[in-house]
């Protein structure tokens, strides 16, 4: 926030006394030079002489604020706007502080009075945008980022905002077709829709099969189902099914409440697609790395995020949300010895995060440390009983480690996780190792299970024609 817009000239207030005025410029000096704490000192002392001046308290709280202490600040700029309700610089500083602070709910209120008193404010506005996204008033938080947009066609955060703002109403849609119409042909589709998005074709042709099962007439399905085939080079097919989607009635025009919601978050995820496409026409922001990284997680592919979070990293360098997303990436990617020293350097920063110490003993774990990765393993679980991963790596560290009867537990705990019998396996042979047999050979017979369905499925969700 540039100082130069806030600072205001004090002199006419304490032309009465010479020492005053050359105090207040001293003050503004200090302020153009980025020394807020000998800044503050100044105009604490102005106060004093002067404490029914707005613009001198509002000056010391932009001092005191700017010199990193937003929480003390604050009363500073409430008492300048007792005494001038109208001082823009003191909404914007009070909503700019709060939300320094963490306390979005308490930015709302003066950022909607500074924009009140200049509609067009950008930074009014962003801000505005920002806590309302933060507070999960996503239809609010849209509207502010669709009015920045509009004043700044060019401004990342903008698209950024605007089209993270859909994706949750179309997430908010979803859950709550999830909720009251769990396996309908609606949570099928949408269901299929992000299987798409990750780049899951045969999965996603499996769930859109399965929705036009229960809702034949269902529009939208057979162009999704045709855009599957285009994309896995079957042009023969997507016109086949390009041609049912046309031959489909028209929709009924009374709709239950269950479609209402689907056709809303078919909306939304379109609004979404808008918005990011917009930002990448934009050159290389901030914004649109994190938008690709996220794609590229989403789909799995990891290697391709750590490239994107790196070049976030080289615009905003010591941000420490994108140095964690950047840490995880390097272990999702499997470049463990890249992923360690990262980690580490998040784990100082935040000594008591389970998910840290999980990763960390996970890596060290894939790099055979096994005795290394036993000792953050447990610490995230001290942190976090219910961590069901760091259950799953440390049963499996402690059973490489030969200590398989102190694996048993922590294998079971996790057997929620288990998608592909790996830890079934393990728990059989702990069993087998420890003397328990019928343990061994149930557990076994489990893991043979999935790995039969395992292949059952991979069977049923093959692409095939129309």
């Amino acid at each position: 926030m540039c100082a130069a817009l806030f600072i205001f000239t004090a002199a006419r207030s304490v032309a009465q006394s010479d020492e005053l005025a050359l105090k207040s410029r001293r003050g503004k000096e200090l302020m153009a030079t980025g020394r807020f704490k000998e800044a503050a000192s100044i105009y604490s002392e102005l106060v004093r002489a002067l404490p029914n001046n707005p613009g001198l308290l509002l000056n010391l709280g932009m001092a005191e604020q700017m010199g990193g202490q937003p929480r003390k600040a604050i009363p500073r700029f409430e008492a300048a706007l007792k005494l001038d309700p109208d001082l823009l610089p003191a909404w914007l500083s009070l909503g700019a502080s709060r939300m320094e602070l963490g306390e979005p709910a308490l930015a709302v209120a003066p950022l909607e009075k500074a924009i009140k008193l200049q509609p067009q404010n950008e930074q009014a506005i962003r801000m505005l945008a920002d806590a309302l996204l933060s507070l999960e008033r996503f239809e609010q938080a849209a509207l502010e980022f669709g009015k920045l947009s509009q004043l700044d066609p060019k401004d990342p955060r903008a698209w950024s905002g605007l089209g993270n703002s859909y994706e949750s109403l179309a997430g908010r849609a979803f859950e709550t077709i999830a909720r009251e119409g769990p396996e309908s042909a609606y949570w099928l589709a949408l269901v299929a829709d992000s299987r798409v998005k990750e780049g899951q074709f045969r999965s996603a042709f499996f769930f859109y099969r399965q929705a036009l099962e229960k809702a034949p007439d269902l529009h939208g399905i057979h162009a999704a189902l045709a855009e599957i085939y285009r994309q896995t080079n079957h042009a023969d097919w997507a016109a086949k099914e390009e041609e049912k989607e046309r031959q489909l009635p028209p929709p009924a025009k009374s709709r239950t409440k269950l479609e209402e919601r689907y056709w809303q978050a078919r909306h939304y995820n379109d609004l979404a697609l808008q918005a990011f496409s917009r930002l990448a026409e934009l050159p290389p922001s901030l914004q649109l790395h994190e938008l690709l990284a996220d794609i590229h997680r989403n789909r799995h592919q990891y290697l391709e995020a750590v490239k994107d979070w790196r070049a976030a990293l080289k615009l905003a360098p010591g941000n420490p949300q994108i140095e964690r997303e950047l840490a995880t990436s390097l272990y999702l990617a499997q470049d463990y010895k890249a992923a360690a020293p990262a980690l580490e350097k998040l784990l100082k920063r935040e000594p008591r995060a389970p998910d840290l110490h999980f990763f960390i003993g996970d890596t060290l774990l894939q790099l055979d440390h096994v005795e290394n990765a036993i000792r953050y393993l447990e610490k995230a679980l001290t942190y976090d009983p219910k961590l069901l991963p760091a259950h799953a790596s440390l049963g499996l560290a402690l059973a490489r480690a030969g200590k398989r009867d102190q694996a048993i537990p922590h294998l079971k705990a996790a057997l929620k996780l288990d998608q592909d019998g790996s830890l079934h396996y393990q728990l059989s042979r702990a069993y087998q190792s420890t003397g328990q047999v019928e343990l061994a050979k149930t557990t076994l017979a489990e893991y043979e299970q999935i790995e039969a369905q395992k292949r059952d499925l991979e069977k049923e969700i093959q692409i095939s024609a129309p």
